[in-house]
């Protein structure tokens, strides 16, 4: 129903966000991972959105990336895994590094996971088997250099970065960084 939204950050209170879009104040829970790639209050922000409806609550979900979007999406399809625990997992890890879990077959990552127990990441690992790693695997094992740098520059100008500054933070940083480490030191070099 409600797929993207575009606006004025109001206020930050984590999980949650309040994004003014033309007048209208949504109530938005983010993921720890887009939360730190927030700008400040008063900065125009997009964000990709999951709306939930509950018998008791209307929720909006917001995401910085396509790939958290998707990773929510397929978690909240597992029995027993409701949108709180999908917001706890892309809050406590990265999608790259669930996929390395998920394809690794590697509960003991997803239980570092506050709030998620062996039985809940047993889960977690069976029915993202093949559908989640499989995919967001690939870039990891070979050519990650080059697809980490693509996915740090996309990230930086879905920010409101140009691509001249996102290529110029790209060149500083270390070339065995991952993707979401790569945001953080690229937003500090940016900041400066």
């Amino acid at each position: 129903m409600i797929g993207k939204l575009t606006g004025t950050l109001l206020e930050k209170n984590p999980p949650q966000i309040l994004l003014d879009c033309h007048g209208v104040g949504y109530e938005v829970d983010v993921p720890m991972s887009t939360f730190y790639n927030l700008p400040g209050v008063g900065e125009p922000v997009s964000l990709l959105t999951h709306f939930v409806v509950r018998e008791d609550a209307q929720i909006l979900y917001g995401f910085g990336s396509a790939s958290e979007r998707e990773a929510f999406r397929q978690l909240v399809k597992i029995s027993g895994v409701g949108p709180r625990t999908a917001l706890s997992v892309l809050s406590g890890m990265s999608v790259a590094d669930l996929a390395q879990a998920v394809s690794a077959q590697d509960s003991a990552r997803i239980v570092k996971v506050p709030g998620i127990g062996k039985k809940t990441a047993e889960r977690l690992l069976l029915e993202l088997k093949g559908k989640f790693g499989a995919d967001l695997n690939l870039p990891g094992v070979g050519a990650a250099g080059g697809d980490t740098a693509s996915d740090i520059q996309q990230a930086l100008m879905a920010l409101g970065y140009s691509e001249k500054d996102a290529g110029a933070a790209l060149k500083a940083l270390p070339k065995d960084v991952g993707v979401s480490e790569g945001i953080k030191l690229a937003l500090k070099a940016l900041a400066k």
